[in-house]
C-alpha cells in the first residue's frame, strides 16, 4: 500500500461497531479479572423534557417493554433512586452516528469480583434524569453455553431488583449499574447472558470468557524500543495539500533492509508503546507513500490499540522517498501497549481518501490472526542492510 490517507470506510465503521472504543468504556471497579468486554450499542432517545416538580431535564426509556412490569406498577413511585455510581464524563463518543433521534451509548463488562461474577452495566446520562428504567429481575442469568450450568443472578446495585425505577446523575457522566452472580467455574469458556434488556442481554448471543493467561503475563520479557535509521529530510512540507505533490515532504538516506515479502511485519513490545515494521518496495527513483493515521491493531477479544505515530515520518500526510529503484524500506509505526495476554493481532488500514497523482492507490489493508510471538521473532529481519551496487 502506497498511499493511506485515511477515513473511516464501510467495512472500519461496521467493525468499529462491534468492537469496544477503549477511550470511551470505563474500566470495572476493583475488577481482578475482566472476562469480556461488551460491545458499544446505540440507543436513539426522544429529546429531553423539563419535568415540572423537580426541574430537571428528563428522558423517558423507551427500550423498557411492558411485558417486565408484573403488576408492579403500585411500587414505580417507591424505586425511585439518585445514584452515586458515576465514573465521569465520557470522552471520543462516536459521534459521526446520524439517526432520526438523538443517540446515547450503553455498553459492558463482565468481570470476576471478590469471588462473584460482575455485570457492569455502563449509560451515558442524554439528560439530568432517566424514567421507566429496567435493568434485572429473576431472569437474569448467565449459563454456560457448553455444560448449560446455570448462575442466577443474586442481586443488584443500586437496589433495583425487578424494578421500574428512575435514577438521576450529572448529563454526560457515565453511570454504571452492577448485577452479580455466583462465580464462573474456571473451566468456563463460553456463556449466554439472559435478562438484561436494556443492553440487549437476551441470551441471542455467546460470549467468550476471556481469562487471562496469568502464566503468560508473568513470563513476560519485554523488548527494548528499536532504533531505526533515521532519515534525511531534505524538503520540509509546504503547506501541505494531498493534492499539491510539491507540497509533500522528501526524504532520503531512509532505513534500508535485506529484500523481504511485501508486508512483512515485526513486532517490539515495551510497557509504553507497541512497534510495528513493515516492508516497503521502492519501485521508481522517487516515489510517494503514506502511512496513518486511522490504522489500528485489535486482539481477538475486540480490544482496540490505536496508532500513535509513524517513527521519523509524518502521521496521515503522503511524503515522498528518493532512493533507488529495488531499495526495500521498513517504516516503523507506534502503536498503543499491547496488553501481556494478547496471542494474536488484526492489522487494519481504512481505505484512503482519492488525491491527485499518477498512480494514485487509496485501496485499504487488513491482515487477520498475526501471531505475536512470530512477529517478534521477525525483528532481525528489519536490521539496517546497506545498499550495495554493482557497476
Amino acid at each position: 500500500m502506497k498511499y493511506n490517507r485515511l477515513f473511516l470506510t464501510a467495512i472500519i465503521v461496521a467493525l468499529s461497531a462491534s468492537i469496544k472504543a477503549q477511550d470511551s468504556t470505563p474500566q470495572a471497579v476493583n475488577s481482578v479479572n475482566i472476562l469480556n468486554e461488551g460491545y458499544k450499542y446505540w440507543f436513539g432517545y426522544e429529546t429531553p423534557v423539563k419535568d415540572e416538580k423537580t426541574g430537571l431535564n428528563t428522558v423517558k426509556w423507551g427500550n423498557t417493554e411492558n411485558k417486565h412490569k408484573k403488576g408492579r406498577d403500585d411500587k414505580w413511585a417507591e424505586s425511585v433512586i439518585t445514584t452515586d455510581h458515576t465514573l465521569g464524563t465520557q470522552i471520543g463518543a462516536d459521534t459521526d452516528i446520524r439517526e432520526d433521534r438523538q443517540l446515547v451509548p450503553l455498553s459492558w463488562v463482565l468481570t470476576e469480583e471478590n469471588n462473584e461474577t460482575v455485570l457492569h452495566c455502563y449509560l451515558q446520562m442524554p439528560a439530568d434524569a432517566i424514567t421507566n428504567f429496567w435493568l434485572a429481575s429473576d431472569e437474569t442469568a448467565i449459563v454456560d453455553a457448553e455444560t448449560g450450568v446455570q448462575y442466577r443472578a443474586r442481586r443488584s446495585e443500586p437496589d433495583n431488583w425487578e424494578q421500574y425505577f428512575c435514577f438521576r446523575a450529572s448529563k454526560d457522566e457515565i453511570v454504571d449499574f452492577r448485577i452479580y452472580f455466583p462465580p464462573l467455574r474456571p473451566e468456563t469458556r463460553k456463556v449466554y447472558i439472559y435478562g438484561v434488556p436494556n443492553w440487549w442481554l437476551n441470551g441471542d448471543q455467546k460470549y467468550a470468557i476471556n481469562r487471562v493467561d496469568h502464566d503468560r503475563a508473568t513470563m513476560m520479557t519485554y523488548d527494548k524500543a528499536p532504533q531505526f535509521h533515521k532519515p534525511q529530510m531534505i524538503r520540509q512540507a509546504n503547506n501541505y495539500n494531498k493534492d499539491n505533490s510539491e507540497s509533500w515532504a522528501e526524504y532520503t538516506d531512509v532505513h534500508l533492509i535485506k529484500p523481504l515479502k511485501h508486508e512483512a511485519m515485526a513486532l517490539w513490545l515495551t510497557p509504553d508503546a507497541t512497534y510495528l515494521a513493515i516492508a516497503r518496495e521502492q519501485n521508481w527513483t522517487r516515489e510517494y507513500f503514506c502511512e496513518g493515521p486511522n490504522d489500528i491493531l485489535f486482539d481477538n477479544n475486540g480490544h482496540v490499540f490505536k496508532l500513535k505515530e509513524v517513527q521519523d515520518y509524518p502521521n496521515g500526510n503522503i511524503f515522498w522517498v528518493r532512493g533507488n529503484t529495488g531499495d526495500w524500506i521498513a517504516f516503523v509505526k507506534v502503536y498503543e501497549p499491547l496488553t501481556p495476554d494478547v496471542e494474536t493481532i488484526n492489522y487494519i488500514v481504512p481505505e484512503g481518501e482519492p488525491f491527485k497523482a499518477w498512480g494514485a492507490n487509496w485501496s485499504g489493508t487488513t491482515i487477520s490472526n498475526l501471531s505475536v510471538d512470530e512477529l517478534r521473532k521477525n525483528q532481525s529481519l528489519f536490521e539496517y542492510h546497506p545498499r550495495v551496487v554493482v557497476k
